[in-house]
């Protein structure tokens, strides 16, 4: 397990974008993220140091779980004919289920080292959301979650799952914030969206003393933490005489992703084959789609300008079964690298994933989540490419989840009840109208 978390940004092909002050559109510096997050992990956020030492309370809190086990799909192979090699990093064996404990025990872990006592958060699919609520119960915190309302209602056992770790959950946009009260008041049956939710979140942490806001994605040091994920990669892969040439990994604002793909960069920008495919869905098409600019990272405008690709801040998302891959944008890193070439994003319908999945059950015994189902689908793709040309490529999915809480999307996939849905064009322009002009 590794003893440092590796940190990307002096290693970019060029610097970040900064993030920019809504009213002035002037760089902000970091004491502009002191109310809502600890100042360690804002050191974090904007640090250019490519090592940094991960505290032995939270090495400790990872080793419950890590390393996780890095397996050969040989079944799934031979399925497939292909003379591709695949293997899976199956993030699936933390207490909640997925990679987001990662960063949910460092940040609960910063947080309480500064005196916090309540932490506030959003969750989609709830993945996020049970990771933070299982971080807060381990070093004595308290929980707010608000979690996006159709996912609320599709997702119950994660639910559950947060009130067993102590959570208090709340279905977004709720009457408990200004932020949810306008979204109610335009719409009374908004599914919600994350951007919403943020927003909520945000709001709960800026106006109580004892509460900080924390992140599942898209932020440089919720990156920086997930990359014990691609560190182990790399270890395993010496382990077992191999070496990558695809790391693929589903995207909705790039964590679980970037963590199994980054420590590889350095790597590609020396000239190594391998490609990093990003695979998102083709109802929330941020990097497929999107525009690459600044805008906000939540509904209400509470967050300081980002530079990456977007759908625009008032994105709704269809309410599809993928519910951590539904946000408007993604992290600012990725969107660097996708811009720069070196990441290649792809979109897949809801009813290709699943197929794909049902596959990966078949052949692996492994039931995935639908977010995880799309990296599933891509490394299947690309196995079946290998199979056209002949390549003995390595390919190296992130199993960023399993699919336990959400069998009901199964049951409505197998029912033929699960529609597939393009984001269309002219929707996306019209929620980009609101996004500022930089």
């Amino acid at each position: 397990m590794p003893d440092k978390w590796y940190n990307v940004a002096p290693d970019l092909p060029r610097p970040l974008d900064p993030p920019l002050n809504p009213e002035t559109k002037e760089p902000i510096g970091p004491e502009a993220l002191a109310p809502i997050f600890p100042m360690e992990l804002i050191k974090q956020e904007v640090s250019q140091e490519n090592w940094i030492e991960i505290p032995d309370e939270v090495q400790r809190m990872l080793g419950l779980w890590r390393p996780t086990p890095l397996h050969r799909a040989f079944s799934l192979e031979k399925e497939l004919k292909t003379p591709a090699r695949i293997y899976y990093k199956n993030e699936s064996v933390s207490p909640p289920g997925s990679h987001k404990p990662n960063t949910a025990v460092a940040q609960a872990y910063y947080n309480k080292a500064e005196g916090v006592r309540r932490i506030c958060t959003e969750t989609g699919a709830g993945q996020w959301g049970s990771a933070l609520s299982f971080a807060c119960k381990l070093l004595g915190l308290e929980a707010t979650v608000y979690m996006v309302k159709c996912s609320y209602y599709q997702k119950p056992f994660r639910k559950s799952l947060m009130h067993i770790w102590g959570a208090t959950v709340y279905p977004s946009p709720t009457d408990l914030t200004q932020c949810g009260r306008a979204v109610l008041e335009m719409d009374p049956e908004s599914p919600g969206s994350l951007g919403c939710a943020i927003s909520e979140a945000v709001e709960d942490a800026a106006t109580h003393d004892d509460a900080k806001y924390s992140l599942g994605s898209v932020l440089n040091h919720v990156l920086l933490h997930q990359t014990v994920v691609g560190l182990e990669i790399k270890e395993q892969l010496k382990m077992a005489g191999d070496k990558a040439n695809v790391v693929v990994g589903c995207v909705g604002g790039g964590s679980n992703f970037a963590g199994a793909m980054l420590p590889f960069v350095p790597d590609k920008l020396k000239g190594e084959d391998i490609e990093f495919l990003a695979v998102e869905p083709c109802s929330c098409p941020t990097l497929t789609k999107g525009p690459y600019r600044y805008d906000f990272g939540d509904l209400a405008k509470m967050t300081p300008l980002m530079k990456m690709y977007t759908l625009g801040h008032g994105f709704i998302p269809p309410a599809i079964h993928a519910g951590g891959l539904r946000y408007h944008g993604d992290a600012p890193i990725l969107c660097l690298l996708v811009n720069e070439g070196v990441v290649t994003p792809r979109a897949y319908h809801q009813s290709e994933v699943f197929e794909a999945s049902m596959l990966f059950a078949a052949t692996e015994g492994l039931v995935c989540a639908p977010e995880t189902s799309h990296a599933v689908k891509g490394a299947i793709d690309e196995a079946l490419k290998c199979k056209e040309t002949g390549e003995e490529k390595c390919i190296v999915l992130n199993y960023s989840g399993h699919g336990h809480f959400d069998l009901a999307a199964y049951d409505a996939w197998l029912a033929g009840e699960l529609e597939d849905y393009d984001y269309p064009m002219d929707k996306i322009e019209e929620a980009l109208k609101d996004v500022p002009v930089v």
